[in-house]
This record gives C-alpha cells, sequence and structure tokens, in this order.
C-alpha cells in the first residue's frame, strides 16, 4: 500500500508541474477495475483522486466497452493488476496501455501478483509507467504478522525527478565511483522517515543474485504449474467461475455449497487449520461469492499439494453442522475478530 501511495503522489505531482507549464487542466480521477485490491481505492483516495470503477467481463478481464466509456482526459491514473485477483493475465494489456496514454493518463501496474511473470514478461513492455513489487511475495522476504514489508516502486525515466527523498546515486569523485544521497529536482518529498525495511530489500536482492535469470524464471514457472495442478486436482470438488486454467492462483466459489449443504467458506477455513493447513484468502475479490483464493507459491511439493487437496475433499465431505463450530483442535474456536480489532484486550 505504500508502494502505491508512493507511486500516486508521484503522478500527482507530475500532473501537478504539467498543468503549471503547459496550461493543461488537473486530471481528477482513477481507474481502477472491479476485482482490484482493497488498497488501490484507498491509495487514490489519499493521493487526493476521486475513484471510478471498471466492471469484468465474464471471463473476469477488463470490460473494454466500460474501460472506453469511463477514460477521459480528466483521467490520471488507471491502476491494473496483470495477472489479476483472479489468477488471470490481462490479455488486452497492451491495448488498455495505448488507450490510456493516448489521452494523456499513466499506467500504475499493481505488482502483487509479479510471482506469476517475472522472468517471462516485462510490465515495462505492456506499457506501464508505474510499478510496486510486493517483495514479500515475489522475492521471498518475510510475510507473516503483517510484515515487516516493503514495497520498492520503479517508474519510467520522466517520472524519476519526482521520486521520494533521498535517492542513492552513483557518482564519480577523483576517479572513484561513490554512492551518495541526493534529491530528485521535483521530489515529492519523504514518504517515511528514512528507507523502511532495508534489511528486507537486502534479502530481496541476496535471492535474484543467488537465482540469476533462468532461476528466477523457473521460481516462476512453479508457481504456475503449482496452481495449475491444484486447479486441475479441485475443479470437481469446488466450483471455479473463472475457467480450466490459471497463472498463479485461482479463486474458487462456495455459493453452490452454502446454498446446498449450508457450508460456507468460512467454515472450510477454519476446518482447514485442525488439519495443520493455513488457510488461503477467503471473501476477496468480491465479485466472487463465498470467494476461496487459493495460491500455493512455488515453493510447495506435491506431496503437499496432493494433501492439500485431499484434506478440502475431505473438509467438504464433513457434517455441516460440525463445521459452523471450527476449528475444533485448537485452544480457541472463533473468536469476534471485528470486536478483538475495536477492543483489543493485550495483557504482556
Amino acid at each position: 500500500a505504500h508502494g502505491e501511495l508512493t507511486a500516486l503522489l508521484v503522478a500527482e505531482k507530475y500532473f501537478h508541474e504539467k498543468a503549471k507549464t503547459d496550461g493543461t487542466s488537473a486530471r481528477t480521477t482513477v481507474l481502477i477495475p472491479d476485482g482490484a485490491h482493497g488498497t488501490n481505492p484507498a491509495s487514490a483516495a489519499f493521493a487526493g483522486f476521486k475513484t471510478v470503477e471498471v466492471k469484468s467481463t465474464a471471463e473476469g478481464m477488463i470490460d473494454l466497452d466500460d474501460f472506453a466509456a469511463k477514460l477521459n482526459e480528466q483521467t490520471a491514473v488507471v491502476m491494473i493488476t496483470n495477472p489479476n485477483t483472479l489468477g488471470i493475465f490481462e490479455k488486452n494489456i497492451r491495448e488498455i496501455c495505448r488507450r490510456v496514454h493516448a489521452v494523456g493518463g499513466l499506467v500504475y501496474l499493481d505488482g502483487a501478483n509479479m510471482n506469476a511473470i517475472a522472468g517471462m514478461s516485462r510490465p515495462g513492455d505492456f506499457g506501464a509507467d508505474m510499478m510496486h513489487y510486493n517483495v514479500h511475495k515475489t522475492f521471498s522476504t518475510p510475510h507473516g504478522a503483517g510484515g515487516p514489508g516493503a514495497g520498492p516502486i520503479a517508474v519510467r525515466d520522466f517520472l524519476a525527478p519526482y521520486l521520494p527523498t533521498p535517492t542513492v546515486e552513483k557518482v564519480v569523485q577523483d576517479g572513484k565511483e561513490l554512492f551518495v544521497l541526493q534529491s530528485p529536482a521535483k521530489s515529492i518529498g519523504k514518504v517515511r522517515t528514512f528507507f523502511g525495511s532495508t534489511a528486507v530489500l537486502n534479502r530481496t536482492w541476496f535471492y535474484l543474485r543467488t537465482l540469476g535469470a533462468e532461476g528466477v524464471r523457473r521460481a516462476t514457472e512453479g508457481a504456475v504449474l503449482n496452481a495449475n495442478y491444484l486447479l486441475a486436482l479441485l475443479k470437481d470438488a469446488l466450483d471455479v467461475p473463472f475457467g480450466d486454467r490459471c497463472m498463479h492462483e485461482f479463486v474458487a466459489s462456495g455459493a453452490k455449497l452454502k446454498a446446498e449443504k449450508g457450508i460456507s467458506t468460512m467454515d472450510v477455513a477454519k476446518r482447514l487449520i485442525d488439519y495443520g493447513f493455513h488457510p488461503p484468502t477467503v471473501y476477496f475479490p468480491l465479485m466472487v461469492k463465498e470467494a476461496m483464493m487459493i495460491e500455493p507459491t512455488e515453493t510447495e511439493n506435491r506431496q503437499t499439494l496432493d494433501r492439500f487437496a485431499e484434506v478440502l475433499k475431505t473438509i467438504l465431505a464433513e457434517d455441516p453442522e460440525s463445521l459452523h463450530h471450527a476449528p475444533l483442535e485448537t485452544a480457541i474456536s472463533r473468536p469476534d475478530e471485528v470486536a478483538a480489532a475495536k477492543n483489543p484486550k493485550l495483557v504482556e
């Protein structure tokens, strides 16, 4: 989210400066697909933009007709996740970027799903102008307990003068190469006190240097293969509304299960804990009823994937009434999570 916000602040400053020099009107809106991560509209609002939702097609991709109807001279940025949150690669990505650029707008790529394309394709070749990387998801850094997170951003060269300060630049002084801190000419200023989670970023660098280009590509192939293997094992047990193939993840729907057996996606997720599995993301994206987003990543072996599919099928055959009370083997079952977040009672 900090990466998104930083990139959008760069875009805001860019258009502000552009309006001063060439007399163009201010750009006020950001277009966001209906399946986007929730942080996308939040970041846009923080950066001072109005958000406009773009509908998806029955295939789970951006509806080009709805997109065309909402794209205009007021559009500052179009935020796209590619592959999207349904685990589908946006086949019209180049045409979308071309249209945005034709009206003078910028394309922001949400890099949360880069683990599906790293080493395979480059967002700059799609036409993206700005993006962030989820280093915790794509490049091995820790993810648990909400962090420590870091969302480094990349921008095209014409946006570089607006990057946050300070930046690290390599200079030559007295015949020696030195690294110095500099402030970009039209910087948006500081986003954080300083560099944030530098240890996390060091880990990313070591990971990339260890794997190399071929290793990164193989990791991506593993993520996509694992997701499709699991999809093939589960598509007869769970309804998967958006096709028989996916990238790094797929989204199943428990709507039919709930209607026929009274078993909710939350029941299934909680019961998985009893079998030793961390539940997948549930109830997102919102466009899928009773959604269960399943993303095995490149690190799981075939035995674990087989076991997960076997357990999931076992749970679907269990007594619905007992599932309502899952997890059954933990110290506590289902605390009121909303109340816990709003009124935490913490003891040392």
